[in-house]
């Protein structure tokens, strides 16, 4: 009979950072409230990182990323290797913290500890997967070699939707490529985004000082973390507007930015409607709408457009809105008041250009902080369409067919994830290779690509691409060396 493991005892010190090899406290003075988005409970307090405490973690990155990357490849991919069985051997504890910080229903929560431990076992080969490259030469006896070398420093932004993952998804390749990282999660999500992955990476054995985790405000950090003269790359998730600063502040610095999105699914008239309504309904209100990836409109050929309705509608009634703890849950709370303000403001405007609402309702819960399923029919044009909503509330639209479609699934000023549903895999294709856009899925949801690594947007959803080789490319740099074998005679 296999003996019982013993869950490891569950980390604590949640309220200091790892700042240069050092938990401490920030030296701000001032402290933040990190509060489960449910009840409203507090989870814990941190007293906050100022711009020293930034210049502190800089300078011990610096310090300590040329030995680190001068580590065998083996050192740097075993760290990654046993960060994957830490993640395994405390899935619970790291899917409790994530509903009980994010608010994510089970299945969310699952689902980012899956593609977390992903990125872990991912990054484990990069160290063996960073290649250089030989050049032809025209002169005689010469060898031009490149070689492919870590940046050095790299900034880390991550948001609060996706926190664990969408940091991790940028430390990872940046530290097993050789690189020190700096990460600032967001305020939201501070445990998940940043303090419960430092925890994993030093329980790995990564060295002291690779990985610091500032936790600040905007005012004190947020433009510091970019302008810095360190950090040789910023990788930023989030959205558009703040990434247009990111780019204004960054000033000669390699840019990765994945931002705002307009997601369209598209429903084509010869689509299977039972398995299209399947996938619109998880890809509309998983984490409830809080991803970026997440499908904020569904057009759908007019041929089809009232069946689908009715059958969309009749699911989302089934979907059970409440308190994420409840395996049954599929909805749980918006994150803050703010957003939850902002995703009503958006309705509330769709209905005034002349949307008309089908589902929706008034937030429920302890604090209020849960709003139920919301589906509205409108054009193009109304808020809920136009606007990146970023929760549960969705807009179907009705296109007369697919050229129609195609033209009301580009026009917005976004372009980082889409979909699309036919019964002919070469008319998807085709229709996908028009859409403008990052990513275009045939008959699936984004969401549901479990194997997807890499991807990032067009147009105004951001630059840069995120996992597999794209991953090494952002972190890693040319350096050209050149070999002079024979004398040669210069001209004078």
């Amino acid at each position: 009979m296999p003996a019982e493991t013993t869950a490891p005892p569950r980390y604590d010190g949640f309220d200091t950072m790892p700042i240069a090899g050092t938990w401490r406290a920030g030296r701000a003075g001032k402290t933040a409230t990190d509060t489960d988005p449910y009840t409203g409970e507090t989870l814990t307090e941190i007293p906050l990182a100022n711009a020293d405490d930034l210049d502190e973690a800089y300078a011990a990155a610096k310090a300590a990323q040329r030995d680190w990357a001068a580590r065998l490849p083996s050192e740097r991919a075993d760290v990654m290797r046993r960060a994957a069985r830490i993640m395994e051997a405390r899935r619970d504890e790291i899917v409790e913290w994530h509903i009980r910080e994010s608010g994510a229903a089970a299945p969310a929560a699952e689902f980012e500890y899956a593609i977390t431990l992903r990125d872990f076992h991912e990054a484990s080969s990069y160290p063996y997967r960073v290649e250089g490259r030989i050049l032809p030469a025209d002169i005689e006896g010469k060898e031009s070699r490149v070689y492919r070398r870590p940046v050095g420093v790299v900034a880390v932004i991550s948001p609060w939707n996706v926190p664990m993952h969408l940091s991790n998804r940028s430390v990872a390749p940046a530290l097993a490529t050789g690189n020190a990282v700096v990460l600032k999660p967001a305020g939201d999500t501070p445990v998940t985004g940043g303090l419960l992955l430092a925890k994993v990476y030093e329980e790995a054995g990564l060295p002291p000082g690779l990985l610091s985790v500032v936790i600040g405000s905007g005012s004190d950090i947020g433009d510091a973390i970019v302008s810095h003269p360190t950090p040789r790359v910023v990788s930023f998730t989030g959205s558009t507007p703040v990434g247009k600063g990111i780019a204004a502040k960054a000033g000669l610095k390699k840019l990765s930015l994945e931002l705002g999105g307009n997601g369209p699914l598209v429903v084509l008239d010869d689509a299977d409607l039972g398995y299209a309504v399947d996938a619109a309904v998880f890809g509309k209100f998983f984490h409830q709408g809080q991803v970026c990836m997440i499908t904020n409109r569904i057009v759908v050929d007019d041929s089809v457009h009232d069946e689908f309705v009715e059958r969309y509608l009749e699911r989302v009634r089934g979907l059970k809105a409440g308190d994420p703890r409840e395996p049954d849950t599929v909805i749980g709370p918006i994150i803050n008041a703010t957003q939850l303000s902002g995703i009503r403001d958006k309705v509330a405007a769709a209905l005034s250009d002349g949307a008309q609402q089908l589902l929706g309702g008034d937030p429920t819960g302890p604090i209020g902080s849960v709003l139920p399923p919301h589906v509205l029919l409108g054009s193009n044009d109304v808020a809920t369409a136009r606007q990146e909503v970023f929760g549960p509330v969705v807009t179907i639209i009705r296109a007369r067919d697919e050229a129609d479609a195609l033209a009301i699934a580009n026009d917005t000023e976004y372009g980082l994830s889409s979909a699309v549903f036919t019964a002919d895999t070469l008319r998807g294709v085709n229709f996908a290779l028009q859409v403008e856009a990052g990513m275009t899925h045939v008959n699936d949801s984004p969401l549901n690509d479990e194997n997807n690594t890499a991807f990032g947007g067009e147009k105004e959803s951001g630059l840069g691409r995120f996992g597999g080789d794209w991953a090494i490319e952002e972190f890693t740099t040319d350096h050209w060396i050149s070999v002079q074998h024979t004398k040669r005679q210069f001209p004078f």
